[in-house]
């Protein structure tokens, strides 16, 4: 059995929120070859099993809060203590939306949103995360970018909230790009693109073999492509797409190295 060890700063679970979520799990079975399983503790609640690992589920379709909600993915992110970071969250000006709560057998969770409103889960599994591939997992969920207006402000919070570490790079005409890391290891993005009209909020990238194609299939089956497949130099081929219930989901082919 493989060790599993805390990976605080990791983004370690995504979860599609829509009330399609059947529309949603034939649309992603088609292009990315997911399949769907139920959870044993709750068998109404269905994962997201991706092809070809050995911890292959990455993430589920949970039922919307209210009938309001507008389709989107949602993140959790590790840390060492869900009830301090929380704390931290609301001491910063974020907002606690769901209070920390123990998930048996699962572990401990909070929903927050930070000051600008994007939202994500703070998240302890009980028991541990599923360790770093050495390279990105075709078909799984490898990268996490926050768009927000305010990217200086996002940067000071989620380093008091997670413990993040940041750099910034300079991508010419689309402006400063900030990594967040954590022990180490670059774990997400930080940008200040944002479509006019669309709330912040963190975007997931799924990993692909092939962007274009991918976009293509995706597309005749009902996706909207926000953003045409284009490559950025060292990272690879990048695209946005919202899927057929409205949610927004970036796909990436990496770069070779």
């Amino acid at each position: 059995m493989t060790q599993r060890n805390q990976l605080p700063g990791k983004f370690v679970w995504f979860e599609h929120v829509s009330k399609d979520a059947k529309k949603a799990q034939s649309f992603y079975g088609e292009v990315l070859g997911w399949k769907v399983a139920k959870f044993p503790a709750d068998p109404n609640y269905e994962m997201i099993q991706a092809p070809d690992a050995p911890d292959a589920f990455v993430g589920g379709y949970p039922k919307p809060e209210n009938g309001k909600t507008q389709p989107h993915w949602i993140s959790y992110v590790s840390v060492e203590d869900v009830d301090a970071a929380a704390k931290a969250a609301t001491k910063h000006g974020g907002k606690v939306l769901v209070a920390p709560f123990d998930a048996p057998p699962v572990g401990r969770m909070a929903k927050i949103a930070d000051p600008q409103g994007a939202e994500l889960y703070l998240f302890k599994n009980a028991q541990g995360d599923s360790p770093d591939s050495a390279q990105p997992l075709t078909g799984h969920l490898s990268w996490n970018e926050l768009h927000t207006p305010e990217p200086k402000k996002a940067l000071a919070f989620y380093e008091k909230v997670v413990g993040f570490s940041v750099r910034s790079m300079d991508m010419g005409p689309a402006g400063t790009y900030h990594i967040l890391s954590k022990g180490g290891v670059d774990r997400a993005g930080v940008t200040s693109q944002l479509a006019p009209g669309v709330a912040p909020h963190w975007l997931p990238y799924i990993t692909v073999d092939d962007a274009d194609k991918t976009l293509a299939r995706a597309k005749k089956l009902g996706a909207t492509v926000l953003m045409p497949a284009e490559d950025v130099p060292t990272v690879g081929r990048i695209g946005v797409l919202a899927d057929p219930t409205g949610a927004a989901i970036a796909i990436w082919k990496p770069a070779k190295i």
